[in-house]
């Protein structure tokens, strides 16, 4: 595969708690040279990003990160505030035990308050595999696609592991015409990556494959 396909569905990727503006303008950079598909970013910094960015890669932020138990009303105004600052993508974590405890209806609510208040832009909703039955994956399928959300993503990074072959291959299984599929977190190398994307993956969410190519050159 090409390495610039490949770059081309990647979310260049810096989320650390231990970000600063330096590192996230070097995130930038890399993201319009290697011309990836977005550089994610805490929300923070999301409007300074997209100025200093200038249009030149889109800019996308987390949501009720990682742990996805913030109230929906808060998902809702931590979205509409990060649109506002010029976020082009927003990736969501939903509310696992709810998900756990059978509550799909607030779930399905949750993702479609967050999706109005998107205003247009990409909608990705993290639903963090790891933590859950194939059952619970398959129901997530469901409801992601009722929900009319742009894509159903694997993990946040931040959790006991990240995206699984056989994770990506169950969405395309599963998920309904419309949604996409975004791997993320442990995708270390270009195998990795051309695997998730032969499996069905539209967007890989990494840092690593930019470093990589970076190493190459």
């Amino acid at each position: 595969m090409d390495i610039q396909d490949i770059l081309s569905k990647c979310d260049h990727t810096l989320l650390s708690v231990t970000a600063t503006w330096e590192e996230i303008k070097a995130i930038v950079d890399d993201g319009i040279a290697y011309h990836t598909a977005s550089v994610c970013i805490p929300s923070c910094f999301v409007k300074e990003a997209k100025e200093y960015a200038g249009g030149r890669v889109a800019i996308c932020t987390v949501i009720g990160f990682p742990n996805g138990y913030s109230t929906k009303e808060a998902k809702v105004f931590e979205t509409a505030d990060a649109v506002k600052n010029g976020a082009d993508e927003i990736d969501m974590v939903i509310n696992i035990g709810d998900l756990k405890a059978k509550n799909y209806a607030k779930i399905q609510d949750e993702i479609i308050a967050v999706k109005s208040a998107c205003n247009g832009k990409i909608l990705k909703v993290i639903i963090e595999t790891c933590l859950l039955t194939e059952d619970e994956k398959i129901k997530m399928c469901e409801i992601v696609t009722n929900a009319k959300a742009d894509f159903i993503k694997t993990s946040t990074g931040f959790s006991k592991a990240g995206a699984t072959r056989e994770d990506v291959a169950l969405f395309k299984k599963h998920v309904g015409a419309g949604v996409k599929i975004k791997a993320a977190g442990g995708i270390s190398s270009l195998r990795d990556a051309e695997d998730f994307i032969a499996l069905g993956a539209d967007r890989l969410g990494t840092s690593r494959i930019v470093k990589i190519v970076k190493e190459e050159k």
